[in-house]
């Protein structure tokens, strides 16, 4: 498999890291992304809403765009973009965030990962995670490069992102790329910001669900990405940040998920808003309680942040 750097997107502030890189997941050539239908690339981003979010529509051409930290202590963490699995929301659940981890030392990846869709892919419901194991095995197979420990490369995710950050930490056992030997497609920890988790009829986002799984999955499909039920002993500690009047996610998506963990004896944090709503971001505004602070301290007392 052939990977080929290309390009730099912009300058972080001399201070906090160094030139992003964008690296193409399965190499220069689109016949080489696994699971993939020989059509072309109609991915497009738009900042015009209200909100001036920035969307990634329509991905069917993975890319790592990384975000070196000018002090590396040797972290490196994967961050999902949320958007229901219908876009990316790349701006504040992505390059905003790989900017303040670049701050505490940690060298940043934001995932672009494929939208599922039956235009684009042969099995939309693996495409995604596809990507997300790809990404770990890439960044462990170049954690020289990057100055980071292979040990301590986690995955962050966002609403869907969440979703698929968790599916990464809970199917590991079950590769959707071929493997190469010697190098662990677990994540070592998991962040998950207002996640989708479920995919039941209850608490799950029936948005995401439609996206990944279509619009009649089997209760067995269902089941299997409704990742409170995926959990086991050796699913990676974890932290979990929702509000309680998240109207769009549920706050009980990450309570459901951090009780399994507990049962199970995994190392577990959780930190409730009272308000925020869904989509927040960086930044919870109703709050001074700043999250990704409290990311932080989390990782400092479980010994993945080395000195800066």
């Amino acid at each position: 498999m052939k990977h080929l750097w290309i390009g730099f997107l912009f300058l972080a502030l001399p201070a906090v890291g160094l030139a992003q890189t964008v690296i193409p997941l399965y190499g220069s050539d689109p016949a080489e992304i696994p699971n993939a239908r020989p059509v072309p690339d109609s991915e497009s981003s738009d900042t015009s809403g209200q909100d001036h979010i920035l969307r990634v529509s329509k991905v069917s051409r993975p890319t790592l765009t990384v975000f070196p930290a000018a002090r590396p202590n040797g972290t490196g963490i994967i961050i999902c973009p949320g958007g229901g699995y219908s876009i990316l929301a790349a701006g504040h659940e992505g390059y905003e965030v790989a900017r303040q981890l670049n701050v505490f030392g940690i060298t940043a990846f934001v995932l672009k990962y494929r939208i599922p869709s039956d235009e684009t892919m042969y099995q939309k419901e693996i495409g995604p995670l596809q990507d997300a194991q790809r990404a770990i095995q890439m960044v462990r197979e170049s954690a020289a490069n990057w100055h980071i420990d292979p040990a301590r490369l986690g995955i962050m995710g966002f609403s869907a992102g969440g979703h698929l950050a968790s599916t990464a930490g809970t199917h590991f056992e079950k590769p959707v790329i071929p493997e190469i030997t010697g190098i662990s497609l677990r994540p070592s920890f998991l962040i998950l910001v207002y996640p989708v988790i479920s995919l039941g009829d209850s608490i799950g986002h029936r948005g995401s669900r439609d996206n990944l799984l279509g619009k009649n999955p089997s209760p067995d499909t269902i089941l299997y990405y409704s990742n409170e039920r995926q959990v086991t002993a050796a699913t990676p500690p974890t932290m979990l940040i929702h509000a309680k009047d998240d109207a769009v996610v549920p706050v009980e998506n990450s309570i459901l998920f951090y009780e399994a963990l507990r049962r199970k004896g995994v190392s577990a944090e959780i930190y409730l808003y009272e308000h925020g709503g869904h989509g927040f971001g960086l930044h919870n505004r109703s709050s001074q309680v700043q999250w990704i602070d409290l990311v932080d301290s989390w990782l400092q007392k479980n010994g993945w942040l080395g000195a800066k």
